[in-house]
């Protein structure tokens, strides 16, 4: 079994700063690509960002400039840093993973999700 787990979320002023981490653990031979989701209430989950495993990226417009995201490749692990943080982003954040497992099956595994909440 191959599961990714976030943390760092958490409530953040306007302007303020997170980063959030996802660790992928588990029966995994390779990881491709891992991602960063989120879902806010009543809209559909979207995009946030993802990389692949030769550090390419792809950023969504509503948060490019603002947040960076990153992986440690030897740790399986990827991260997200949100910076200048407006309340539209206020979301529960779900970590992705294109990955092989040891059984030789390629699998999509999420992770259960943080909640990030950004409020004065």
């Amino acid at each position: 079994q191959a599961q990714p787990a976030e943390s760092g979320g958490g409530l953040v002023q306007p302007g303020g700063s997170l980063r959030l981490s996802c660790a992928a653990s588990g029966s995994i031979l390779d990881i491709y690509s891992m991602g960063w989701y989120r879902q806010a209430p009543g809209k559909q989950r979207e995009l946030v960002a993802r990389i692949s495993s030769g550090g390419s990226t792809n950023v969504a417009d509503s948060v490019k400039g603002r947040f960076t995201i990153s992986r440690d490749n030897a740790k399986n692990t990827v991260y997200l840093k949100m910076n200048s943080l407006k309340p539209e982003d206020t979301a529960v954040y779900y970590c992705n993973a294109d990955l092989r497992t040891t059984a030789g099956v390629n699998i999509t595994a999420w992770g259960r999700g943080t909640q990030v909440t950004v409020s004065s």
